[in-house]
């Protein structure tokens, strides 16, 4: 049998093999494609490595000038400190992502007095009726030892969560600031099913002030309940019975209730194993929320209806009479959080940072002046 002498090769296809259809061409901007070593760095990057290398001297420069050397070692100490700022700005720029509180002590002042009424003197004079007058008022205590009140109640909390650090200056606010709505209600029989009720309730253009103030005639005994309901930034939520006996929360953020949410399913590994999605839940959380399997996004729908607002602060008071007028006082001490004010710190650092004239102006003078320790060199090179 002869065979064909070799040759170049074909580059036919075979009948036996598919033929396949040629590429679509590429659109033209993936045509051209940058080799890697062509990508250049970001304009500030790049910036701050030219400034830094128009800062350096020159060996040859630094052997015939003595204090080139303290230069040089300035530079360095530069360039630490500023990865030193740069870092401790991120860590304050994550710090400021998250709601920093601190627990300060209210005291609730609820004080009474009786105005006596007056006989009118004459015929055609209008007398007055005796009427009561109620104040509720409140300042924020520094001092946890001083004690309170025995005609009130004080809220159990240890001096180092309340009293606040003598080098923080906290803003002055008003009392009412503190809350969201303030409900007095009298005695019902004495005043009736209309006129019982004293209410207030923030408003966007709710004016703050230092107390309250109501004033009813009477000369007898009245019993009147104050419901205070405080005002939490970020809002709070009471938690449902079941919920709080497995989360360990009573009332807590909704960042802070699915946090925790989150940590139980992790600690007891109900994360399934295939669905990562998925949620098998135990005995527990089956009771919570009603189902054995559900997925993550459907965790906040399902809080929604486990999520109330929390309870408002309940005071019992009691307007006692006194032919007197003398004014009766009693204290009741509660826990509110506040803004850490080193949160205003953390931001004016932040606002220094990122606008510092005096340092960038020192910088261009250093290099712009870059050719100074080369007119000194030539000035010694001339001498020799």
């Amino acid at each position: 049998m002869n065979m064909p002498p070799p040759g170049p090769p074909r580059f036919g296809t075979p009948a036996s093999a598919p033929r396949r259809s040629a590429p679509y061409p590429l659109p033209p901007q993936n045509q051209q494609m940058m080799p890697p070593q062509n990508r250049q760095l970001p304009a500030s990057m790049s910036h701050k490595r030219r400034r830094l290398a128009d800062k350096i001297i020159a060996p040859e420069i630094r052997e015939l000038i003595p204090e080139a050397d303290a230069y040089m070692d300035l530079l360095s100490f530069e360039q630490k400190l500023d990865a030193t700022l740069s870092r401790k700005k991120l860590d304050i720029q994550e710090a400021l992502k998250r709601p920093m509180k601190i627990k300060r002590k209210l005291r609730i002042y609820v004080s009474h007095s009786f105005i006596p009424g007056k006989e009118p003197e004459k015929d055609g004079d209008e007398g007055t009726v005796p009427m009561w007058e109620l104040r509720v008022e409140g300042r924020l205590i520094d001092d946890t030892n001083n004690p309170s009140s025995t005609n009130g109640t004080s809220a159990s909390t240890p001096a180092s969560a309340t009293q606040p650090p003598m080098n923080r200056n906290f803003p002055k606010r008003k009392f009412s600031s503190f809350f969201k709505s303030l409900v007095i209600e009298l005695d019902k029989e004495i005043y009736g099913p209309d006129n019982h009720l004293v209410e207030w309730h923030r408003t966007p253009t709710t004016n703050e002030t230092d107390g309250f103030q109501v004033k009813r005639p009477g000369d007898r005994d009245v019993k009147c309940t104050i419901l205070l309901l405080l005002d939490y930034q970020p809002m709070k939520f009471k938690l449902h019975p079941r919920l709080a006996k497995v989360l360990g929360l009573a009332m807590e953020t909704r960042p802070k209730i699915i946090e925790a949410l989150w940590q139980y399913i992790k600690t007891h590994k109900l994360q399934d194993q295939i669905e990562r999605d998925h949620i098998n839940c135990d005995s527990f959380l089956e009771q919570v929320f009603g189902v054995k399997r559900m997925k993550f996004m459907e965790i906040p729908q399902r809080l929604q209806a486990l999520l109330q607002t929390p309870d408002p602060l309940v005071l019992n008071h009691i307007i006692k009479y006194n032919g007197s007028g003398e004014k009766d006082t009693a204290c009741y001490d509660i826990e509110v959080e506040m803004e850490d004010p080193i949160k205003q710190q953390m931001n004016t650092f932040l606002g220094n940072h990122a606008s510092m004239p005096d340092i960038s102006v020192l910088d261009k003078k250093v290099c712009k002046n870059k050719c100074l320790p080369y007119r000194i060199w030539f000035s010694h090179y001339h001498n020799y």
